[in-house]
């Protein structure tokens, strides 16, 4: 790879000190609850998303009848990649019933009769909303691996929600605690259910159902039932990663390791929303690489995938959700374990282990 990108001024690193993790092929302990069925018995609820995959996962609820028509998705403003996401949900057909409502910049007032979803309960604007109108009825969508972050919460009375690496300052651990007091109060009377494609591991799971919690999970019924899109020409697909934007990752040995794969043959590089624009012009350079541009989800962008293409990734949730929708045509989504050594001194050992604890969940 050309020289020129300064990364983040660390020692160079070996690119080959890497472990590939490939999907297992059998089904596991510790895949959770059984996927739900359709049953149409879902009540029309008020979702606030803040992220394109909590979008993606309304449209599975609603598809499978956990939320019933009538459901309103309410998209954060000043998201631009959440516009991208409800336009091509809307190109796909959205499921009967499903309104999207325009960008606001705070969760709006719901009827404390309906139920509320949302995909994040750690958002500071989510908690600060609840805090006033004190729902009744919660529906929680998935947010990637935070979602199992928020069971652990759920299962462990003295826990708050507040974010892994958050800033934890006193109106927060306040909000946090409160907010997760409410979450436990309502799974108490039977009124918190989280939807997830994670497979959850079954101790969790007995932990969070024993406070009364609902887990359904599901496999992207929805998305897998649309029409597929192109397919890149490459057939080397990497799923970009903010882990090295957020400086919880060395940039000069994720370099090496991309460098590497396209000295095997070019590569189509998959940015993740939050990637640094320098690296991403730096990357479009090299002619080994077509960069896509960051747009809606890669659930979306590559369920057009077939036999002989091949994603790599580091530790992310699409790994999960793409071996789910791309599994049955066959094609490999490997999961890259982050060497010791990449690592920066701001992730902390629990941060490394629950980050690469994506490549021991089982494929489904």
């Amino acid at each position: 790879m050309r020289s020129g990108y300064a990364g983040d001024g660390t020692a160079s690193h070996r690119a080959d000190s890497i472990e590939v993790v490939r999907a297992r092929t059998d089904t596991a302990p510790g895949t959770g609850p059984a996927p739900v069925t359709r049953d149409g018995t879902g009540r029309p609820a008020q979702v606030w998303v803040e992220a394109p995959l909590q979008m993606l996962g309304v449209i599975e609820a609603c598809h499978l009848g956990v939320l019933g028509p009538g459901t309103t998705i309410v998209p954060r403003a000043r998201a631009p990649l959440l516009l991208e996401t409800a336009a091509a949900l809307a190109v796909m057909g959205l499921p009967d019933g499903v309104t999207m409502l325009a960008p606001r910049p705070n969760v709006p007032r719901a009827s404390r009769d309906d139920p509320v979803g949302v995909g994040d309960p750690f958002s500071g604007v989510v908690q600060r909303a609840w805090a006033l109108s004190r729902p009744r009825d919660v529906v929680i969508l998935d947010d990637g691996l935070a979602t199992l972050h928020l069971l652990e919460v759920l299962a462990s009375p003295r826990s708050s929600l507040t974010r892994a690496r958050a800033t934890r300052r006193l109106l927060r651990r306040l909000l946090g605690a409160y907010t997760a007091a409410q979450l436990r109060s309502l799974a108490r009377t039977g009124n918190l259910t989280v939807f997830t494609a994670l497979p959850v591991p079954d101790a969790l799971v007995a932990r969070v159902e024993g406070e009364g919690a609902r887990i359904l999970r599901h496999s992207f019924d929805w998305l897998r039932s649309r029409t597929t899109t192109a397919a890149p020409e490459e057939r080397r697909v990497v799923l970009g990663s903010s882990l090295v934007r957020n400086g919880l990752v060395h940039a000069e040995p994720y370099l090496a390791w991309l460098s590497s794969l396209a000295d095997e043959g070019p590569v189509a590089y998959f940015p993740h929303r939050r990637e640094n624009e320098a690296f991403l012009r730096w990357l479009r350079g090299d002619d080994r690489f077509r960069v896509y541009e960051p747009g809606v989800p890669a659930e979306i962008s590559l369920r057009g995938l077939g036999s002989g293409y091949r994603i790599l990734s580091l530790p992310s949730t699409a790994i999960v959700s793409l071996r789910l929708i791309l599994g049955a045509r066959g094609v490999p989504v490997e999961a890259v374990r982050v060497p010791e050594e990449w690592w920066t001194d701001r992730a902390s050992s629990q941060l490394r282990e629950r980050l690469n604890s994506v490549h021991e969940l089982p494929r489904i």
